[in-house]
């Protein structure tokens, strides 16, 4: 891409709990490809994913990302004893009812007792695991002084449990800890929500699991912006023909958070910003020195944008507990589609020739065509 100006680089990380070592396996990749990220933005899992990114130099990000996701695939090394797809679905589901029963490791723990459905508890024990050990493994593999001061701006999306708005951590505006993390991941009824400033939060997935919007609102109106979109559910699918691809389906529908209406939104609004920018200069002195004209061009730009869609395609085996199937196998098979996913997209002659947007907005989806991996 020619360097007629900057171009600044975000990568955006969806959530959905054991998918997102995807999101490692791409960032890996992206790494390797030298781009640096100047932007962070993640929800649930992709917060986890983007401070342990954001929280370490750039040498250690990989292996740092490599211990989160071995730790937490620990209880499960065994393969599955066959590779046909009745074999692979069984082999999943008893891993996942695996998690279910006993957590996992570094993570989440079942509570000893149990709590009682209608019986009160403190705000920040009501949930049925207890996410303790998650903030001593954040503190373990992640630098919060360098996340907040390392020059990559980190974002992490939680809900306020009592308003239910959705709130924005940002350490353009905040000063960013183990517990915004936590909040941002906060899945109910499954975990407790996370206290912060006399609030308590909520993963920020059950009102909007990609914080693709909010990075689209708020970048810059000077550069050039790359994001990184790297989902972890797929709007698009084949219509269900069981209740178990009922559930599937509703997963991935409710957590990909209308991917694809965001970024409509923003190239419909970055072509009204382009048309107030080229107007700028056809208009008569007395006009632009109106103070209606100069509210609008307040919001006129010829930044560009460039949207790279990286999305976990369902494999043809995977159903709705694979959010939470947490087996080794699975998160190495997970990291390396991940990894495969941006070396595709990078080596793509149309990423390979391409130029700086004229319509100020390009999406690229270059894996889109791809069968369901097995």
């Amino acid at each position: 891409m020619p360097e007629s100006r900057k171009e600044k680089i975000a990568l955006v990380l969806q959530g959905g709990g054991a998918l997102g070592s995807y999101q490692a396996g791409a960032y890996e990749a992206l790494q390797r490809a030298t781009f640096h990220m100047d932007w962070v933005a993640g929800v649930s899992i992709g917060a986890i994913n983007g401070a342990i990114i954001c929280g370490n130099p750039p040498q250690r990000r990989v292996e740092r990302l490599e211990r989160f996701w071995r730790q937490t695939s620990s209880n499960l090394l065994a393969q599955p004893i066959s590779q046909d797809d009745a074999s692979l679905r069984l082999f999943n589901e008893s891993s996942a009812a695996m998690t279910a029963a006993f957590g996992v490791p570094g993570f989440f723990a079942p509570r000893a007792p149990p709590q009682i459905p209608g019986w009160p508890y403190k705000p920040s024990e009501v949930g049925v695991y207890d996410t303790s050990a998650l903030r001593e493994t954040l503190l373990s593999l992640v630098d919060f002084d360098l996340l907040n001061d390392g020059g990559i701006r980190f974002s992490v999306g939680a809900v306020n449990a009592r308003t239910g708005n959705f709130q924005y951590f940002d350490t353009n505006y905040h000063k960013i800890g183990p517990e915004h993390v936590m909040a941002s991941g906060a899945l109910p009824p499954s975990f407790p929500p996370v206290e912060i400033d006399g609030e308590y939060y909520w993963d920020g997935g059950i009102v909007s699991n990609a914080p693709l919007q909010y990075v689209l609102d708020f970048e810059g109106t000077e550069d050039d912006y790359c994001v990184f979109q790297i989902d972890l559910f797929s709007a698009r699918g084949e219509l269900p023909k069981t209740l178990l691809e009922v559930a599937q389906r509703e997963k991935d529908i409710r957590y990909s958070s209308r991917t694809r209406l965001n970024t409509d939104m923003m190239c419909h609004r970055q072509n009204v910003r382009l048309a107030i920018s080229r107007l700028a200069a056809k208009l008569p002195a007395e006009t632009r020195a109106d103070p209606d004209w100069r509210l609008l061009e307040e919001r006129g730009s010829d930044a560009a944008t460039t949207i790279v869609h990286l999305i976990h395609r369902r494999a043809v085996y995977e159903n709705a507990s694979k959010d939470y199937e947490f087996s080794r196998f699975t998160m190495e098979r997970n990291w390396a589609d991940g990894f495969r996913d941006v070396e595709t997209t990078l080596s793509h002659p149309a990423w390979i020739g391409r130029t700086r947007p004229v319509g100020a907005v390009e999406v690229f989806d270059l894996t889109r065509d791809e069968t369901p991996k097995k």
